[in-house]
């Protein structure tokens, strides 16, 4: 066709004998050899004058300076190309991520230049203390409540001289309160966050005076407070007690420790003062946690109302310590097996040791599993047989009796911690005597002693008839006994008024 492009000539096939000929691989291999021949020995560098310097330190600081010049050259042609496209479009196309110089510095060298400009400052132009300055400019404020400052008028309640001011009394604050430099720049408070930090300021000034003289005042776990030390010390130097080892048991009223036996304070009687071997020493905790609800004890206990009733409550502790001198004193008269008393110092008491070489005497409820059937009976009618007698003889309830308070040491059980315990005709006493023979007839039981019901116990130690059923009509039952007996002693109350009660309940 004469409109057509000419057709171009068809190669001619290649047949697959050709291929595979012997001339075609002989020319291909000659030509994979001429690949592989060595490259030809290079030509002889002409000499180079002697003046030239071959220093290239220089190379990477120019190569940099080339290619930010040219990185500067391709924004600024790139920025043409945006306006361009954009014009006056109200949607525009952004080029910034093909920029090669972000728009947007990602360093910061104001430092440098506020430096800068500081040092090269005229001092008396300087700002050393902006509190200052700006009273400067401000002034004082007349009577008025307002002045004019050019234009502008500005009363005291101006904002930023509230504010001002709030910064200005922050830094007064007492240490704890890291503010900072604060004439160091132009530092403003509200009103609401300057209350906010001096009601901080004042809540944590109290708390730490009270924690302060709360730590050093309490007893804590495993340590006294310093006064306790003293009452320590004294009795280490007047004889009492020769050394004191250590704590070997702490409990919810008091630290028990270990001390050693001293030869006795002089005194000028003939009468020496029997301090056993090993001693017991008894701190009671001043921190009042526990006995918050023990007051009971003593509050409504006649022995003690009369007293109770104008003490503060800190010495509250020191009256439990001597109604636990006085309970086991009473108790040792009576024939009942409890630590032998030493001396009472405020509410540090030393008692005889319940043990032997440091090693104290278990407790009951630790040493009943490795105790046999036969000493488990065998306790069981100590602990009843004690109750009696502590009831009968000595006139007094335990009130706290539980395997936790009783030790077996020797194949015998002793009472201890009777701080709490009252006499039979406290308002609470028969109650106190249940929860007892409750707590001893649960423990034995569990460990298959036949022993009596509670009820049947309360009746064994008391004498008092209760019959058997629910635990509301017992304590209904004893509820009744409590008020008879209340009224039995309101009635012979006139005998007893000429004499003094404290010491007339410890001789009879």
């Amino acid at each position: 066709s004469p409109w057509g492009v000419p057709a171009a000539p068809a190669a001619a096939p290649i047949s697959l004998a050709e291929v595979m000929s012997e001339e075609l691989a002989d020319h291909l291999q000659k030509k994979e050899f001429k690949v592989l021949e060595p490259s030809p020995a290079p030509t002889a560098v002409p000499d180079i004058p002697p003046d030239v310097d071959f220093d290239t330190s220089d190379d990477l600081l120019i190569a940099q300076m080339l290619q930010k010049q040219f990185d500067k050259e391709y924004d600024s042609a790139l920025g043409k190309e945006e306006r361009n496209m954009n014009r006056n479009s109200k949607v525009t196309v952004s080029y910034s991520k093909y920029r090669m110089v972000p728009e947007t510095r990602i360093w910061d060298d104001s430092d440098e230049d506020e430096e800068d400009m500081y040092f090269t400052q005229d001092d008396g132009k300087r700002d050393w203390d902006v509190f200052e300055t700006n009273e400067k400019e401000v002034g004082d404020m007349p009577r008025c409540g307002f002045k004019v400052i050019g234009d502008k008028i500005v009363t005291k309640h101006d904002r930023e001289i509230s504010q001002r001011e709030n910064a200005k009394r922050i830094m007064e604050f007492p240490p704890g309160i890291e503010t900072g430099d604060g004439g160091g720049f132009d530092m403003q408070l509200s009103n609401k966050v300057y209350n906010k930090i001096r009601n901080f300021s004042v809540k944590e000034g109290k708390r730490k005076n009270r924690v302060g003289d709360k730590e050093d005042k309490a007893v804590a776990e495993q340590a006294v407070d310093p006064q306790t030390r003293l009452l320590l010390y004294k009795l280490v130097n007047g004889g009492v007690l020769d050394g004191i080892n250590g704590v070997i048991s702490t409990g919810k009223e008091a630290v028990i420790m270990h001390a050693d036996g001293g030869p006795g304070p002089e005194r000028d009687t003939n009468e020496p003062m029997n301090v056993p071997k090993e001693c017991a020493v008894k701190v009671f905790k001043t921190t009042l946690n526990e006995f918050k609800t023990r007051d009971k004890y003593i509050r409504d206990d006649y022995r003690f109302k009369d007293r109770f009733s104008k003490q503060n409550p800190r010495k509250v502790i020191h009256m439990w310590a001597e109604k636990e001198l006085h309970n086991l004193a009473k108790m040792a008269k009576g024939g009942i097996r409890v630590p032998e008393i030493v001396v009472l110092k405020k509410h540090v008491l030393i008692m005889s040791f319940i043990g032997r070489e440091g090693k104290p005497a278990p407790k009951l409820k630790d040493a009943a599993d490795q105790m046999s059937a036969k000493d488990l009976d065998m306790a069981y009618q100590q602990v009843v047989e004690m109750m009696e007698q502590l009831y009968t003889v000595c006139h007094l309830v335990h009130a706290d009796l539980s395997e936790y308070n009783i030790l077996w040491y020797e194949k015998e059980v002793w009472f201890i911690d009777v701080s709490q315990a009252v006499e039979p005709i406290h308002p609470s006493g028969l109650d106190f005597l249940l929860r007892d023979c409750t707590n001893v007839c649960n423990f034995f039981s569990k460990r298959g002693v036949d022993c009596l019901e509670p009820h049947e116990l309360f009746s064994k130690v008391s004498g008092l008839e209760v019959d058997g059923g629910t635990e509301a009509e017992i304590v209904c039952q004893i509820r009744n006994y409590q008020k008879s007996q209340a009224a039995q002693s309101n009635n012979s109350k006139g005998g007893l008024e000429d004499e003094d009660n404290f010491e007339y309940c410890w001789e009879h």
